[in-house]
């Protein structure tokens, strides 16, 4: 049988284990539960304002110009290494913690097909009715730790903003980055945030500020998990910007 027919094979039951409860993958499982919790309750509150603080009334019209606002700033400035020569309508891009669907909105009025996560169902069902008339568009519940919500599709672009100086463990923010990986395009980008100021560690108890890397500790993170850490712009600050590239499996560790 050829590794490839052995890979079909084995995929069903590879997405079955993926699916089993979190809570049982230990600590870090938990945090990501009471992540879900702590969100879900910012959602019922004031999602809106949770997900981008600059304001605590922020109209529709207002809040997804925001989301335009980030993508002109982030996206479209940097579509020769999200697009690579491709076509944006004919790409499939990921969101890593779409929240109430600011960013995940403006995505869609660009890309072919937009495929959102958050760990908040709460936040989720905001995101699904922001994007009424995007039907390319679609939001996932996931349970904080994994992807394994996600259909198996390739993607040719991942992006998460605002997300991970969330998340105060590193085993969880690492393991998104590796479940990228696995979803990704072999040499397509992923660009994402962390918080990079390292003299403000948080606990493993919090809900809000995250875990921080260095710069050191980003490009092991993207070596470990099989990505190369190509630019990094912002180290030692709360918003440490990182475009990691999908290894080709001839260059991966």
């Amino acid at each position: 049988m050829t590794g490839s027919k052995v890979r079909a094979a084995f995929r069903p039951i590879y997405r079955q284990l993926r699916k089993l409860d979190p809570r049982s993958w230990g600590p870090a499982a938990q945090q990501a539960k009471r992540l879900e919790c702590a969100w879900d309750e910012r959602a019922r509150a004031n999602a809106r304002y949770f997900v981008a603080t600059g304001k605590s009334d922020w109209t529709d019209e207002e809040f997804f110009a925001s989301g335009e606002q980030t993508v002109a700033n982030d996206i479209l400035t940097d579509m020769i290494d999200i697009c690579q020569g491709r076509q944006p309508g004919a790409m499939r891009v990921l969101e890593i913690g779409c929240g109430a669907g600011r960013v995940t909105r403006a995505l869609a009025r660009i890309f072919g097909e937009v495929h959102a996560v958050d760990v908040s169902g709460e936040m989720a069902e905001l995101a699904r009715a922001a994007l009424t008339g995007y039907p390319h568009a679609h939001v996932y519940h996931n349970n904080g730790f994994d992807l394994s919500v996600l259909p198996d599709l390739p993607f040719d672009f991942a992006f998460s903003t605002l997300v991970f100086q969330h998340i105060p463990s590193r085993r969880i923010v690492r393991n998104y980055v590796r479940e990228v990986n696995r979803l990704l395009v072999p040499g397509a980008l992923f660009k994402l945030q962390v918080r990079g100021n390292t003299a403000d560690e948080s606990s493993a108890a919090d809900r809000w500020v995250g875990a921080a890397f260095s710069d050191r500790e980003a490009v092991e993170m993207a070596e470990a998990c099989g990505f190369e850490a190509r630019h990094r712009v912002g180290a030692g600050t709360q918003d440490f910007w990182l475009w990691f590239f999908k290894k080709s499996p001839a260059k991966a560790c």
